[in-house]
């Protein structure tokens, strides 16, 4: 494809997106296939080309279209946001066009330094202090394995630079409330602490971690030859969102040096409001913190916030030094390679750079008390409803919620639960997603897509109402 081809297609390609976004929410919410359907839609010889971009794109409307659940839909409330502002796109657009490598300072000066100031940028719009510095990863669940393995060698002194984990003496403990994600399980077990050694801590009425039942299993541990090593909190969960303590869990882990990581894959963007930042009061005092604005941000996915309080603490385990990375520019650069996993690394600061300056910060801040104000109508209606009950503080923009009719066992619950979820879902007027709740099956309606108004949060109720008051 030549230059001037691309400019053509280019045009094209965005009209149809612009044409997909402003029809969005004429369109089921749920995708209309089975299993198999798009595979089955679609031709190996359909991929050897060459055609024209109009006929491609008729193929994708043709192949992908059917198969899509549309989380840009004003009625989706399932799992978590996933919006994807356009002014990000076109950021993400420039960062694939220049087709940079991150590999060094030296591979690409530009990519590092707009990345340095733009993360000074979004720690400074959360209310972090001067004392944390920030890289873009691709998501919390890599926030949250760095976070662990910067744990773990701290814990043990370097020990990957001696024998590893193979040669230490004593278990190295991780702590977890159970409300915390899947990623936290993986991290741990990717990061060689073993799941006998992933310690799942308590949790109060609400659903948040209990810092006197984390000290108590730190003090038994240490009892008993164990060495504590890190403490996943989480700020706004994702099944209920709940918020543990910060403040707390800094303190009981402060005089025995473990690794405070906190998990505000979501709740971070809540934390551009002033009035929110209270859920995550004592962070200052933790290591490190993930936070995604390509969830309620909007920011297009991939783009995750890891920030960090002790840089060296970071850049010890992960740095790279092979030949061909040689520099003369010293400690004068960030070398960003030394801040995570990856090598190679994408110009993701753009899409941050255009969301911030097209968007602007206070049409984020609007959204936000916009959904919190749209979830706490929703919780209220459903409290005073006959048959509905709110089984979580409503503190962001969730709302966890059953229905029960009466008279039916708890695993006829479990299924009418289920039942209803499912069929507002085929019904394509909204998107919900079911969860487990202290081993109950409870549905979470998760407001937060960038097009969503108080009258879709309606239609949604509506539609649950239904489907579970009428079976």
């Amino acid at each position: 494809m030549t230059p001037d081809e691309f400019r053509s297609a280019g045009h094209e390609l965005v009209d149809w997106i612009a044409d997909f976004r402003s029809t969005i929410g004429d369109r089921p919410v749920e995708a209309r296939v089975r299993p198999g359907d798009v595979r089955a839609s679609m031709s190996l010889g359909s991929l050897d080309g060459p055609i024209g971009f109009t006929e491609l794109l008729a193929q994708v409307d043709r192949v992908v279209m059917p198969g899509m659940t549309h989380a840009q839909h004003p009625r989706f409330f399932g799992f978590f946001p996933a919006n994807v502002s356009l002014s990000s796109t076109l950021g993400d657009l420039m960062s694939t066009g220049l087709g940079a490598i991150g590999l060094s300072w030296q591979s690409n000066p530009a990519l590092t330094e707009v990345e340095e100031v733009v993360c000074d940028r979004m720690r400074r719009l959360v209310g972090l202090s001067d004392s944390w510095h920030g890289v873009i990863s691709d998501t919390a669940s890599s926030g949250c394995l760095v976070a662990l393995l910067c744990a773990r060698e701290r814990a043990t002194g370097r020990s990957q630079l001696r024998g590893g984990l193979q040669r230490e003496r004593v278990a190295l403990r991780v702590y977890a409330s159970s409300q915390a994600h899947s990623s936290v399980r993986k991290a741990a077990l990717l990061a060689g602490f073993g799941l006998d050694n992933l310690r799942w801590v308590p949790v109060d009425e609400n659903h948040d971690l209990d810092p006197a039942a984390l000290a108590e299993m730190i003090a038994d541990d240490l009892a008993a030859g164990h060495q504590p090593a890190a403490v996943v909190a989480s700020v706004g969960s994702t099944a209920c969102t709940a918020i543990d303590p910060v403040v707390a869990i800094v303190e009981v882990c402060a005089p025995h040096d473990v690794w405070v990581h906190v998990d505000a894959a979501l709740a971070g963007t809540a934390m551009l409001v002033p009035e929110f930042r209270g859920l995550w009061a004592g962070v200052e005092g933790a290591d490190s913190i993930s936070w995604n604005p390509h969830k309620w941000m909007g920011t297009a996915l991939d783009c995750s916030m890891y920030l960090v309080r002790d840089v060296d603490a970071l850049v010890g385990p992960m740095s790279t030094n092979a030949s061909y990375l040689a520099s003369d520019s010293g400690d004068r650069v960030t070398q960003y390679r030394d801040w995570g996993i990856p090598l190679g690394r994408r110009f993701r600061a753009l899409k941050l750079w255009f969301q911030l300056g097209l968007d602007g910060v206070p049409s984020m801040q609007d959204r936000v008390r916009r959904d919190v104000d749209s979830a706490r109508w929703l919780a209220s209606t459903i409290a005073a409803t006959p048959g509905w009950s709110v089984l979580a503080p409503v503190r962001l923009q969730t709302v966890c919620v059953r229905h029960d009719p009466g008279g039916r066992s708890a695993a006829e619950l479990d299924a009418h639960t289920l039942g209803w979820a499912r069929r507002v879902n085929e019904s394509g007027v909204a998107y919900l997603t079911p969860a487990q709740l202290d081993d109950r099956w409870m549905v979470r309606v998760s407001i937060g897509a960038e097009a969503t108004t108080r009258r879709d949060v309606q239609a949604a109720w509506a539609a649950m109402r239904s489907e579970a008051e009428d079976r």
